[in-house]
């Protein structure tokens, strides 16, 4: 089990804070395919601070989603120590997560984000006063460096056991490297070694065995899942069971696919009215489409659709074309409780 400050979750998978889709309606599916911790996509510290109100639906927590951990960024020590407070008192998230990997220029600029990954000294100063002024644990999520010549994991990771931080993720890449190439472990694992918090190993985990071989190398505490639960949040059930039970369960079949993709545009526009969720939807519909038979054609169709029910249509149609090519839709996973609210 993973256990960071007071906070008990009932394993150690833990899905990644990804900006834009790690919302309610996504992480609440999540949740009920068994992942032990979800995280809220990072929100800024000055955004919170100045009342915006789309960045306060942002710091909405579903209890159904607990345990729950929610990230924010910032370069100025008094904005984030004080959006942390809001977050603390304001919010009924359980974990108080500081990003320190985000690799987009809007945020470097700002001296937030993977930034603080040339000084440790910053690290610790900033995370030492989060830590003071809340009750929640304080957690950082970072990357290895900010590029291979500036790899400070160790000491970083280091920095923020010393100021009181609960637990460290640590995705594998460097800043530079953003999403490309391959995640160093070998890095993870020499964090894992230097501190005595609970480490999270992120990056290259996207099939159930990654995460066992994961766990086995780096030693880590939990396994962070991110890009690979993007449309397939079997991904985490399949990942739990396994490590569970050793027992590799079969791929979603089409059908199943569908029928959670439209329960999370159906939550999606319960929070965000349909327009929106629709439009939203095309993304994370692409994401649920790739690998299957037929997927490109059905692609085209829904990134020009605004209405709920003509999204709906076109899914229900291609489930029966596949049905009547004889592609088998009907096998089970698993029995997993997704409800349609």
């Amino acid at each position: 089990m993973l256990k960071i400050g007071n906070i008990e979750m009932k394993n150690n998978v833990v899905l990644a804070p990804m900006a834009g889709v790690c919302n309610p309606a996504f992480r609440l599916i999540a949740k009920e395919f068994g992942c032990g911790l979800v995280c809220a996509e990072m929100v800024s510290d000055k955004a919170i601070l100045h009342g915006n109100k789309r960045t306060l639906e942002m710091l909405f927590v579903d209890e159904r989603e607990k345990p729950l951990s929610l990230q924010i960024f910032g370069g100025d020590r008094e904005s984030l120590v004080e959006a942390a407070k809001v977050v603390d008192k304001q919010t009924n998230a359980d974990i108080i997560d500081i990003n320190m990997g985000c690799p987009v220029p809007k945020v470097t600029k700002c001296d937030a984000g993977a930034r603080w990954l040339l000084d440790p000294n910053k690290i610790y100063e900033m995370v030492s006063a989060v830590v003071d002024v809340v009750d929640k644990p304080v957690t950082v999520k970072m990357r290895i460096g900010w590029d291979s010549e500036h790899i400070y994991a160790v000491e970083n990771a280091q920095a923020v056991e010393r100021a009181g931080g609960s637990a460290v993720s640590v995705h594998g890449r460097t800043r530079e490297q953003l999403y490309t190439g391959k995640a160093n472990w070998d890095i993870i694992r020499d964090v894992k070694e230097a501190v005595s918090i609970p480490v999270i190993g992120n990056g290259d985990v996207v099939t159930p065995e990654d995460a066992q071989r994961m766990l086995e190398h780096t030693g880590c505490d939990g396994v962070m899942i991110g890009r690979g639960a993007l449309g397939n949040p079997w991904m985490l059930y399949r990942t739990v069971h396994y490590l569970t039970t050793g027992e590799l369960l079969a791929d979603p079949t089409p059908r199943e696919k569908m029928e959670v993709a439209i329960v999370h545009m159906d939550r999606l526009a319960k929070l965000k009215g349909e327009a929106v969720a629709v439009r939203e939807m095309r993304k994370h519909l692409a994401w649920y489409l790739k690998g299957l038979p037929g997927a490109a054609r059905v692609k085209d169709a829904i990134m020009e659709e605004t209405s709920r029910d003509n999204m709906v249509h076109i899914l229900e149609q291609y489930i029966v074309s596949l049905s009547e090519d004889g592609v088998q839709s009907g096998s089970k996973t698993a029995e997993l409780k997704v409800t349609t609210v």
